[in-house]
């Protein structure tokens, strides 16, 4: 599947993988080499863990290059009046009658737990483009939606705090 992901998100995977080589790999090849020396290896707890650790490491920096090559680069600038990304909007649920606000990111960043909203899930595909007062329909899937009122738009400029999820 091709990531759709912003020039910040690109970014932020490229100082991952980059932290991750000259900083944790070496660490991680000292580690193995240290428990190696402890003696015979089919007993030796710490170095099958070093070494899980180690390939974790080179896993990860093998998944988010790969996420890279493949990527869609999106822009993530929009109008100042509608829902585009980095968006922190908020929205009346009709159903429930409650208000919540989230924030529109790509995937990479979605943590539904920290109201971050991925631009590629019902909410926020049925966000996007749209303006405050409008009332939009959250299809979920062929046999379920449900209406949504736009409260209030804010544009979020900086997402340096935002982290990029882990599988």
């Amino acid at each position: 599947m091709q990531e759709k992901l912003t020039k910040s998100d690109i970014r932020k995977i490229q100082e991952e993988i980059e932290y991750r080589r000259l900083e944790v790999r070496p660490r991680l090849l000292e580690e193995v080499k240290e428990t190696r020396a402890h003696g015979d290896l089919s007993e030796n707890f710490e170095y099958h863990a070093a070494k899980r650790e180690k390939n974790k490491n080179e896993s990860r920096i093998r998944y988010l290059e790969r996420m890279l090559r493949t990527a869609q680069v999106i822009d993530d600038s929009s109008r100042e009046d509608e829902v585009g990304m980095n968006n922190t909007v908020e929205i009346l649920f009709e159903e429930e009658g409650t208000v919540e606000e989230y924030r529109i990111v790509t995937s990479v960043r979605g943590d539904s737990l920290h109201n971050l909203i991925s631009i590629e899930s019902p909410l926020g595909r049925a966000l996007l483009g749209h303006r405050a007062g409008d009332r939009v329909e959250v299809k979920v899937n062929d046999s379920y939606s449900y209406p949504v009122v736009i409260q209030k738009i804010v544009n979020t400029k900086d997402d340096s705090g935002d982290r990029i999820r882990s599988y």
